[in-house]
């Protein structure tokens, strides 16, 4: 991170899409181990497998300490401002600023990854100045490509990000989105 980059702010609402992005709170911890808990989330993503209320507060933990340095931001994603039904993740780093997202297993098909990358696409231009926002996906995950695809993403010609994590091997393709003048 850029010592010039201006930390994110304590607390964070953004709304759009017909969703509303707010942060964890402490009433979230026993709702997280249902959206989390799952083989899709423990393959696909670096969040912990098994994920219980323990992994909960860790997480809640970590999200706050992260963005007190000012590197990455969580939100839970809901339609309404109160029941979490998955997370979407902002993370400054030197290619750009990255989302990342996760929905739980009961709350998928309803286009909530696509609105709320699309929401914080938005804020990480708008109100952060980024020029690029990045996605880092396999290119077997056939749902990220999907919401990749349906959020305005373009595949870049950059080198693979290849890597070992939970005991297999990896390879995240980069994708990218403009803001739009």
């Amino acid at each position: 991170m850029s010592s010039t980059a201006s930390p994110f702010p304590d607390r964070i609402r953004l709304t759009g899409e017909g969703l509303v992005l707010r942060d964890w709170t402490e009433a979230d911890l026993t709702l997280m181990p249902d959206l989390f808990d799952h083989p899709d989330i423990a393959y696909w993503t670096p969040i912990v497998s098994p994920f219980d209320e323990a992994a909960a507060r860790v997480r809640l933990d970590r999200d706050r300490r992260l963005r007190a340095e000012g590197t990455t931001i969580l939100l839970a994603i809901t339609v309404d401002g109160r029941a979490p039904l998955g997370e979407v993740m902002l993370r400054r780093a030197p290619e750009g600023m990255e989302i990342g997202y996760a929905v739980g297993p009961a709350h998928r098909g309803q286009g909530l990854a696509v609105r709320a990358v699309r929401v914080m696409a938005r804020y990480a231009f708008e109100q952060l100045g980024a020029d690029q926002v990045i996605l880092e996906l396999e290119a077997e995950n056939a749902a990220s490509v999907a919401v990749a695809t349906k959020a305005g993403f373009s595949l870049l010609d950059v080198p693979l990000i290849e890597g070992e994590e939970k005991g297999r091997p990896f390879a995240l393709q980069t994708w990218g989105l403009r803001p739009t003048s």
